[in-house]
């Protein structure tokens, strides 16, 4: 196409350039004559939708152009150019723009209750609206996004937790805006002001002549009037409502309704309904009448909240109860199993506290069914990893939609039944996840662990933070507190537990001494416990002789001189074992577990054994197969691990070892062989008894004496029977056999007896504050770390009895308000403060005495003969005479020859009448308080005998007498019986009594007594003090005015009885209040420190670095504040992990590392940092040493985790150190849940370099044998 020429004028410097825009595909063009802008944007060049394709312009020639040859183009001369603006537009009308209002309504269907026919639908009001996860408790809440519906979110609340006392919308909004509570019925003014006397509103009881009917009281008895048979629902109701208001009139005070139990209910209460049950139970608690200000008012019922089961009569109408089970055996269940099946068709909460191998399980399954029955979800928690991962493949198994949730492995998160460890079930809790609304049951197995100092805080925390609407599921070992504990969670959860126990093992025990140490002596096997649990001391001397005769024959041989080595020498422990397998092979009780308790002492023994082969052929090959099958997954280095090639040659002639530092695929090669029953003879320590449930024939002790991390000491009953269970094979051993090896002397039989029959350990609280709890609560405003305190076990045995306590206030209250005020006006100005001295002084006198009984003077200068002045109930200052004392150092009693009238029953009365210490119309005066007025007989002086507690001695004096006491005792217990009773006294018995009068009458202002300080020499601050505080109250006593006045008797008694009200009042408020916590000055004391480091501001608000160490739970202070000071960021991602092993390394290591300079800086600066939260604990009044905290981060496996990182081999990490190779795996395991937390913690700060780090090293420690998949969960 031809384009038409066209003549343009020279150009100058402002002519308009000319472009040509390109119209389409189509090759038109059109001319453009348009100014550029002042940026030199012209028009298009094209008409297409992206313009022309892009070129690379030159840019030294655009800017030679555009700013050198022309320098006004540069911005600096005009400043419109160099930025640009767009005016705001004012837009009022988007203000009125309000969000779409949430629906304030729901339809709700009405049925037929009987047929469940459809009737018609209503409209109800939606009550919570616009809750979410981020500002609610409630299960009304919105839930969140599905991506945290499993594990929740760190910025979620949790929901509220069962027991609590939910508020009520109506109390929030009264809360909020501080309206008054106007109760209509109790506070109503009927006074007018200025009135003396104003309208009754209570009922008044109408007298009515004899023989005539009161209408009112007739139509008062037919409202409460109650048709025991009736049907009709409503008119039952009308009756239970007009009871309700005739009880709450006759009280005056409307008694609140309260969520408990009722005890055990009086025999003519019956009810129809639990309603009704309910509606009787809150009125029939009336409050103490104001009348009633001396009458003692019923105690209030007691709570009963953990129900013990009876397991011994069997269940003949299991069938019929339960016709469709949830779940069904190849077995008949056992009585025990059948009770907690009725009961969790009930759905009642349970504790199963069974012996071991009874079938604990047999209940967690059918809850796991009932769960799927009824669509919704189960929680199986275990304390140990490894446990999890086995139950996971039994369950998995048995009900297919099994999930698993560990610190490492997340499998089938969305299943009905999730198997997880305690912690990760705290962390849900605490991050509000919606797993939690259609949870069912929460299975806890091994509640036992709750004992563990360590990790039973976790138990406690989940307990208590569990929703209400969620059963829990509690199967133990034996436990003597089992009702206590059940009793605990029922009372914080309000509702009743469930408590279950089996009476014996399902295969008895039998325990043995083994004395033998050769072919010869092979079965030197003796019965020390039978079936039954007799022990038998026969089996126990035949032990003894067998050593004996052992000794003397060795003597014999090599001469009485020579040492006697019983059981030294590596040498003399394989021949122990030789021939002890050797009698167990022949006698058929293999397999066998010998619990050996140090991890070298087991490799050792599994080791020397090289001589033994137990398995045959067959077992040989299928071992090899196994074995070989499960070390595939391995890369070729791995499979050549010392420690792998080691355990291949073992297992194959049947010897296996478990313990801590097997590498864990090891491990359960080692427990899948031995419970298919190829592995012979299993070397372990104590954590195969706790965590893995694979009984044997026989168990083996190779000793019962074990390190407990502090020092040497024998087993204790709960340890010995743990292990010793394991013996027994229910269905195939009629009795387990349990063997204790006797290499040097045989143990003490006391030792024995204790260990074998002693009681296990009770179940105790291990509770304490932790950081992350701590900023846990303090972030939801309506949760109180108190509250959390105040339902912990530790807070149990004073929490329990709070309704009591409530109930005793009442009384008091309404007896102080009938109490008339005392005169306390004139001469009676100062009676409060006379009041107070002489209860100082009294209380000053009683410690000072009670610590001169407990001293070693004070004891010996109370010795035979020693001259008392007694003061206690019958006896007013009468002075006696010391004639025996006891040697029980708990409960020391003193014998002691006391004067008193003639007659003594006359003298005990008229002694109580006039001058009982405790008797309330005594009242002392000063002359009382500083001199010991002695008791002088009206008439002739008698004597009495009587046994006398520390409490009963009122002072020690200067004088002794000789006096014969074991004659005076057998003459007064041969004047005790009847045809001796009105014999004289003794002569040695009057002369006693003669010789007290004497030094009664002789000093009746009172004897000279010990001094504590002087004569007995009790330098004790707190008796000095004592002795010097009551010397100045002494000195003020005699000023007082108040004792002149005649009317001080009188007045000194109201007063006293009105403080002693007051005083217990105190001390109960005290006790139901925050303050009485054991733990509250620590909880003080931590968030002293939190808030000097900025966790949180003054009105205890979580600020931003709070919310960084609530992402980690472990060494949480330690670990926000090196990513606050940017100390990691500058790292590279295996020196950071490499350092962060310091926080799960456990072990001590005796190689030195070597380390390059960046990782030595790095401990230098973690050690410092360790140091200045320590000192900072220690000033805001923290027990932890500064040494023990700094001391708790150990660096052995720092150069062992930063070469692991790099990528070296796992062969050449082993060489690194003398760790074992399990506790290398375990660190690093824990190591990488330690970079997940960091890694969001950074996340949270906003670091994306430090979160990418920390991503990188976990990726980096992520490899090979380490991270190798469990083989359970394949």
């Amino acid at each position: 196409m031809e384009q038409e020429r066209i003549a343009l004028p020279p150009r100058g410097p402002l002519d308009l350039p000319l472009s040509v825009l390109e119209v389409g595909c189509s090759g038109h063009f059109e001319l453009i004559t348009q100014e550029k802008g002042p940026y030199g944007e012209g028009f298009p060049l094209t008409t297409l939708p992206h313009g022309l394709p892009p070129y690379a312009q030159d840019l030294a020639s655009e800017l030679e152009q555009e700013f050198l040859n022309s320098p006004e183009w540069l911005p600096i001369h005009h400043f419109e150019r160099s930025h640009r603006f767009w005016p705001r537009e004012k837009d009022i009308h988007s203000l009125f723009e309000v969000d779409v209002t949430p629906v304030h309504s729901t339809l709700q269907a009405e049925r037929n209750p009987t047929t469940g026919e459809l009737l018609g639908f209503t409209e109800a009001l939606v009550d919570n609206m616009g809750l979410s996860a981020k500002n609610s408790l409630s299960f009304q809440r919105a839930p969140g996004p599905p991506a945290e519906a499993l594990r929740g979110s760190a910025t979620n609340y949790p929901f509220w937790p069962g027991g609590m006392d939910e508020p009520t919308l109506e109390q929030i909004k009264a809360k909020e805006e501080l309206e008054e509570d106007i109760d209509f019925e109790k506070d109503l003014l009927t006074v007018p002001p200025g009135w003396k006397k104003g309208v009754e509103f209570t009922k008044q009881e109408l007298k009515a002549s004899p023989g005539l009917l009161n209408l009112t009281n007739l139509l008062g008895a037919l409202d409460t009037f109650d048709l025991g048979s009736s049907s009709d629902e409503e008119g039952k109701e009308k009756a239970e409502e007009g009871e309700k208001q005739k009880t709450k009139r006759k009280e005056g005070k409307g008694t609140k309704e309260e969520k408990s139990p009722p005890a055990e209910q009086a025999p003519l209460q019956r009810a129809n309904s639990l309603e009704e049950l309910v509606l009787k139970e809150v009125t029939s608690t009336p409050k103490p009448a104001p009348q009633a200000a001396q009458a003692p008012t019923t105690e209030p019922p007691k709570e009963q909240w953990a129900i013990p089961v009876d397991v011994s009569s069997p269940v003949d109408d299991f069938y019929k109860r339960i016709p469709d089970p949830a779940f069904k055996w190849p077995f008949e269940p056992d009585v025990f199993q059948k009770q907690a099946i009725l009961h969790l068709e009930k759905h009642d909460s349970v504790f199963v506290a069974a012996h071991t191998s009874a079938g604990k399980t047999v209940v967690a399954e059918y809850a796991i069914a009932l769960s799927q029955k009824h669509m919704t979800r189960t929680i199986y928690t275990s304390p140990i990893k490894a446990l999890s991962n086995q139950k996971f493949r039994d369950f998995k198994n048995t009900f297919g939609d099994v999930g698993l949730l560990t610190g490492d492995v997340q499998l089938h998160p969305d299943a009905s039944c999730l198997i997880m460890t305690t912690e990760i079930l705290r962390s849900m809790l605490y991050n509000g996840s919606d797993v939690l609304r259609d949870l069912e049951w929460v299975i806890f197995d091994e509640v036992h662990y709750i004992n563990d100092s360590e990790r039973g805080v976790v138990w406690e925390e989940v307990l208590i933070m569990l929703p209400d609407h969620v059963n829990i599921i509690l199967l133990s070992a034996t436990v003597p507190n089992t009702l206590e504990f059940a009793d605990w969670i029922g009372r914080i959860k309000r509702k009743k537990i469930y408590v279950i126990s089996t009476l014996k093992r399902p295969v008895p025990l039998e325990h043995y001494l083994y004395t033998g140490n050769s072919q010869k002596t092979q079965n030197e096997l003796f019965l020390l416990v039978d079936a039954r649990g007799t022990f038998l001391t026969k089996g126990y001397y035949d032990a003894m002789d067998a050593k004996k005769e052992r000794a003397s024959k060795h003597s014999q041989t090599f001469g009485a001189k020579q040492p006697i080595h019983a059981g030294a020498g590596a040498g003399q422990d394989k021949n122990i074992w030789l021939s002890l397998i050797d009698m167990l092979r022949k006698k058929d009780q293999l397999p066998v577990v010998a619990f050996t308790f140090s991890r070298n002492r087991c490799d050792d023994n599994a080791s020397m054994l090289t001589t033994v082969d137990l398995t045959n052929t067959t077992e040989k090959s299928e071992i090899h197969v196994f074995f070989q099958k499960c070390i595939s997954r391995l890369k070729g280095t791995d499979r050549q691990l010392p420690q792998v090639l080691h355990m291949v040659d073992l297992l194959k002639r049947g010897i296996g070892v478990h313990h801590s530092g097997i590498l864990p695929i090891l491990k359960e090669v080692v427990e899948m062989l031995f419970s298919k029953g190829l592995v012979k003879i299993l070397f372990a320590t104590e954590t195969f008894a706790m965590g893995v449930n694979m009984p044997a024939r026989t168990v083996v002790f190779d000793s019962i004496r074990k390190h407990d991390g502090t020092n040497f000491r024998d087993l204790v009953p709960a340890e010995y029977i743990q292990m010793a269970g394991r013996a027994g094979r229910r269905g195939l051993d009629t009795t387990g056999m349990v063997i204790i090896l006797c290499k040097n002397q045989v143990p003490e039989m006391a030792t024995l007896h204790r260990m074998m029959l002693g009681k296990p350990t009770q179940l105790q609280s291990q509770f304490r504050l932790t950081y992350t709890m701590i900023l846990n609560l303090l972030r939801v405003e309506a949760l109180r770390v108190e509250d959390m305190m105040k339902r912990s076990f530790s807070e149990f045995h004073t929490r329990k009895d709070s309704k009591v306590y409530e109930h005793r206030i009442a009384q008091l209250s309404d007896i102080l308000a009938n109490m008339e005020m005392g005169d306390t006006t004139g001469q009676l100005s100062d009676l409060e403060e006379y009041y107070r001295v002489v209860r100082d002084l009294q209380k000053n006198r009683e410690l000072i005495q009670r610590r001169v009984m407990e001293s070693v003077n004070g004891l010996k200068a109370l010795s035979v003969g020693r001259v008392i002045v007694v003061k206690n109930q019958e006896h007013r200052n009468a002075l006696g005479v010391i004639l025996q004392v006891s040697s029980d150092a708990a409960n020391r009693t003193f014998s002691t020859l006391v004067i008193c009238e003639k007659n003594p029953t006359e003298g005990d009365e008229t002694s109580n009448k006039e001058s009982s210490p405790l008797s309330p119309s005594e009242v002392p005066l000063p002359d009382d308080l500083l001199r010991t007025k002695l008791f002088l007989p009206e008439g002739p002086c008698g004597h009495t005998i009587k046994k006398l507690g520390p409490a009963d001695i009122f002072g020690i004096t200067t004088k002794t007498l000789r006096v014969n006491a074991e004659r005076i005792l057998e003459d007064f217990k041969k004047r005790q019986m009847p045809r001796f009773r009105n014999d004289p006294p003794g002569p040695s018995a009057a002369t006693a009594t003669q010789e007290l009068l004497r030094l009664a009458e002789g000093d009746p202002e009172g004897l000279p007594l010990l001094n504590p300080i002087n004569d007995l020499q009790l330098k004790d601050l707190e008796v000095v003090e004592g002795v010097m505080k009551a010397r100045q109250l002494e000195e003020v006593l005699t000023g007082f005015q108040c004792v002149h006045s005649p009317r001080f008797h009188m007045e000194f008694v109201r007063f006293r009885e009105r403080q002693q009200v007051l005083e217990e009042l105190e001390k109960l408020r005290f006790l139901l209040s925050d303050q009485s916590l054991l733990l509250l000055p620590e909880y003080h004391q931590r968030v002293a420190v939190l808030r000097s480091l900025g966790y949180i501001n003054e009105s205890g608000a979580v600020e931003l670095k709070g919310s960084v160490a609530r992402q980690i739970s472990n060494h949480e202070l330690l670990l926000t504040q090196l990513l606050l000071d940017n100390t990691l960021t500058d790292l590279r991602p295996e020196e950071i992990v490499a350092l962060l092993s310091c926080t799960v390394c456990q072990v001590r290591t005796q190689v030195e590392p070597q380390l390059p300079s960046v990782l030595q800086k790095g401990i230098e600066h973690i050690r410092s940092v360790a140091m200045e939260i320590a000192l900072l604990q220690r000033k805001c009044g923290l027990q932890e040493s500064v040494e023990d905290f700094v001391e708790q981060y150990k660096f052995g496996l720092v150069e062992v985790v930063y070469e692991w990182a790099r990528g070296m081999p796992f062969a050449e990490i082993a060489r690194l150190t003398d760790v074992q190779e399990g506790i290398i795996v375990r660190c690093i395991q824990r190591l990488d849940e330690t970079c997940r937390e960091m890694r969001n913690a950074a996340r949270v700060t906003g670091e994306p370099t430090l979160h990418a780090k920390m991503e990188a090293a976990s990726n980096m420690i992520k490899r090979d044998i380490v991270f190798a998949a469990s083989l359970y969960t394949q």
